[in-house]
């Protein structure tokens, strides 16, 4: 009986010894698990646009990490209430990170981030957030302002084009910022303004940049997604800036720079925080001075020399903070001053911009 006894507790001494051996286990196989990341695309990355330049950052993500992270992608996902869905169904299979790459995707977002607090949503050119919602975005309109500088230098008839895709803040600052650019190496230039209604349609596109060449326009660009302008600008031998991407491949005698984001310099160094629990939901707004955004591929062939040293010396005032887009004096289309001399509009103000700056022709809606 005694013997028995014994046999007992020796093997209850076992098993407790093992417990911690378990444990270690069990831990050291968590912390070698990789993080599980998904990126929700509401187009695809062949559009040549917005969406192929969020995964040209993703893919740096994935090189720099390697096996810590395992990034899922779900593309063509509308901005409407199903994202909701594909949000609850990333979390649900135990997704830590979440990004939402459209500002259609704020609300869905907000809502799916109440229920499942562990996870961490980030939202791409969004304002709302929550304890673990958090957006991000850049400065484009910094980028825009360059683009402007080199066009207002490199056109002839002194009419540029744009072509916008919805009258939101966000892309009103962009036409704003791109004709103070030019209008700052040659006052007398005018932005023609043709609105889509939308962020990629190939089809409208291409009537859109058509339309502005016809009126006149020897200098496009866009805030929209697809190569079909600069498809057009080849053809019809005027100029024109790729947006979100190099588009060159579409127009190598048009392109004369590129309108470009550095989304990866945000999604290495987020995933970085979040794998050592220092991440928190203050928003991310770079510019070209952080190296978010940028006037990037500029034709060299094309380009005199003087213009583009002056287009660098205004990239220059802006890392260094000389130079500020929306400092003052600026009148709107309709002459009223909007900016005094000596100052500048604030975040919200630009955030929140609904009109345009002399010069530009176009209503504010399409």
């Amino acid at each position: 009986m005694l013997n028995k006894y014994r046999g007992a507790l020796y093997r209850t001494a076992l098993a407790l010894l093992a417990l911690p051996l378990l444990t270690l286990s069990t831990a050291s196989h968590a912390a070698s698990a990789p993080l599980n990341v998904s990126v929700i695309y509401f187009g695809n990355p062949g559009d040549g646009g917005w969406t192929r330049s969020h995964e040209i950052g993703i893919q740096e993500a994935e090189k720099k990490y390697g096996n810590q992270v395992k990034i899922t992608r779900v593309e063509n996902v509308p901005e409407s209430a199903d994202a909701a869905r594909v949000f609850r169904n990333r979390a649900s299979q135990g997704d830590k990170v979440i990004f939402g790459t459209a500002f259609g995707y704020m609300n869905p977002m907000l809502q799916v981030a109440k229920d499942y607090p562990d996870t961490v949503f980030l939202n791409s050119s969004g304002y709302k957030s929550a304890p673990n919602l958090g957006t991000y975005n850049g400065r484009v309109y910094e980028a825009e302002y360059l683009a402007g500088v080199l066009a207002g230098q490199m056109s002839k008839s002194h009419v540029l084009g744009f072509i916008g895709s919805m009258p939101i803040p966000e892309v009103v600052r962009n036409i704003n910022a791109f004709a103070l650019g030019a209008r700052s190496v040659a006052p007398n230039t005018v932005v023609k303004v043709v609105w889509i209604s939308s962020w990629w349609d190939p089809g409208k596109e291409k009537q859109a940049a058509e339309t502005l060449v016809g009126l006149g326009a020897d200098v496009l660009t866009q805030n929209t997604d697809s190569t079909a302008m600069m498809s057009v600008a080849e053809e019809h031998k005027v100029y024109a800036f790729g947006f979100d991407a190099d588009m060159s491949s579409w127009g190598p005698k048009a392109q004369l720079g590129a309108v470009e984001y550095n989304w990866g310099l945000y999604y290495v160094k987020v995933i970085d925080e979040i794998q050592h629990g220092t991440w928190t939901n203050k928003p991310v707004y770079w510019g070209v001075k952080e190296g978010m955004v940028d006037l990037t591929h500029v034709n060299t062939t094309i380009v005199p020399e003087r213009a583009q040293k002056v287009t660098s010396d205004a990239r220059d005032g802006l890392k260094s903070g000389r130079l500020d887009p929306f400092a003052g004096p600026i009148k709107d289309d309709s002459g009223k001053v909007r900016v005094e001399s000596g100052k500048t509009l604030s975040p919200e103000q630009v955030g929140s911009m609904n009109w345009f700056v002399e010069g530009v022709q176009g209503k504010l809606a399409p």
